[in-house]
């Protein structure tokens, strides 16, 4: 009975784990040496053609830093306050009957305040698309 004790406690042990982290170690240099003498030794040739953006295959129109409109990045911001309160719902769901009705009082209180802070957006205009 003891000797089983003593066989799970050594094959539990941090030593079972040294050749991994010593193979972990060895990887990871043997990485960073590669990549530093291929950047150190590589060929550098900066022609025109090289340098010049490749936009697969097709001839390049006008400028790429053209200002966009500030509503696309408003939406994407909007999209995730919106979908973060999705996950806000997921612990109430999964404990509903625990919290009783304190929590669900929570929740109404949580669900109006972005309800009001959405009327809020809709009453500045923020998701109109006429400019």
């Amino acid at each position: 009975m003891g000797l089983f004790f003593l066989q799970v406690s050594s094959i539990n042990s941090s030593a079972n784990y040294l050749p991994i982290g010593i193979q972990l170690i060895f990887a990871i240099g043997f990485i960073g040496t590669m990549m530093g003498l291929t950047h150190w030794f590589g060929p550098k040739r900066n022609t025109a053609e090289k340098l010049q953006n490749f936009e697969s295959g097709i001839e390049i129109k006008g400028n790429a830093r053209q200002p966009m409109a500030i509503k696309y990045f408003l939406v994407a911001i909007l999209f995730v306050l919106f979908d973060v309160e999705v996950i806000f719902f997921y612990p109430y769901a999964i404990n509903f009957r625990g919290l009783g009705w304190h929590g669900f009082l929570a929740v109404i209180m949580f669900v109006a305040l972005f309800l009001a802070g959405f009327i809020y957006i809709l009453k500045k205009g923020a998701l109109d698309w006429e400019d």
